[in-house]
């Protein structure tokens, strides 16, 4: 069935409207980052400075350890992103190839534990991490992350492999080789843009995460990014606003860099998981 022209424009149009709906924040987020105070300070505010500076970024760098705690993000993020697609990818394969119950009743819990909202699990959380004496410490952050991402992880590799063939396992098999030959040479080259995009998929979450971050870390060198950005807010809830938006720009970059380059790939594992069965 072909869309008439108009239909046609009035999607661009929505689409647009969209667009700019989504850019809108991040836009006004970058002119106030370059704003010096007295622009801010003034009742007419604009889009574009009318005196350029980079006094906010001197400031937040003067004012927060933003460095440090970009390292604690990072180090959180990057562990929980590696241990959570080396936990993912062999029971997305099991869960692929092998359609039984326990497996299709395992996915419908995938699918379940995404609606679980954080303050049902924080006490809980907070009660076990203390038992095992991880409070305020980067690996019991990393720990939570990994469990955090898990479900959709998941989810996302197993669209993967049930796009993977299984008539090539079964000629490498007639073939003679094992199965762990099989896995490693035939499987693993086609999951590799699957498993690089969850991972990914994973930092970035693991990145941006607050909620968690602020619970469960209390001292101040072990604070990730976005704990340290509500600093820049002071005790009688006036912000900062010129070096807050320094920093929250510069945290918001490696997201953006990372999800410009992988975002046709969880496209692509997001459509195999949708139409495979």
């Amino acid at each position: 069935m072909k869309t008439g022209k108009g239909a046609r424009t009035g999607q661009y149009l929505a689409l647009l409207a969209y667009l700019v709906f989504l850019a809108f924040p991040f836009l006004w987020l970058i002119s106030t980052a370059f704003k010096p105070a007295r622009e801010l300070a003034g009742l007419h505010p604009t889009w574009i400075p009318k005196d350029p500076t980079l006094a906010n970024f001197r400031q937040a760098f003067d004012e927060q350890p933003l460095l440090h705690a970009a390292l604690n993000s990072l180090l959180a993020a990057l562990g929980a992103a590696v241990i959570a697609v080396l936990i993912a990818t062999p029971m997305a394969y099991v869960m692929a190839r092998h359609r039984t119950l326990p497996a299709r009743a395992a996915t419908g819990w995938v699918v379940v534990s995404q609606a679980f909202p954080f303050v049902l699990v924080i006490i809980p959380l907070f009660l076990v991490l203390k038992n095992l004496r991880l409070i305020n410490s980067l690996p019991g952050l990393t720990m939570v992350y990994v469990v955090w991402a898990l479900p959709f992880a998941l989810w996302m590799l197993v669209g993967y492999v049930r796009a993977v063939p299984p008539e090539l396992e079964e000629a490498a098999a007639v073939d003679g080789a094992g199965r762990a030959r099989t896995l490693v040479s035939i499987t693993a080259p086609l999951l590799a843009p699957g498993i690089v995009a969850t991972a990914l998929f994973a930092f970035i979450s693991a990145w941006n995460e607050f909620f968690f971050a602020l619970v469960l870390l209390k001292t101040p060198e072990k604070q990730t990014l976005p704990v340290v950005l509500t600093h820049f807010i002071g005790a009688e809830g006036v912000a900062d606003l010129g070096p807050l938006a320094a920093a929250a720009f510069l945290a918001t970059l490696p997201s953006l860099v990372v999800f410009a380059i992988i975002q046709k790939r969880i496209t692509g594992g997001m459509l195999a998981g949708a139409v495979k069965s």
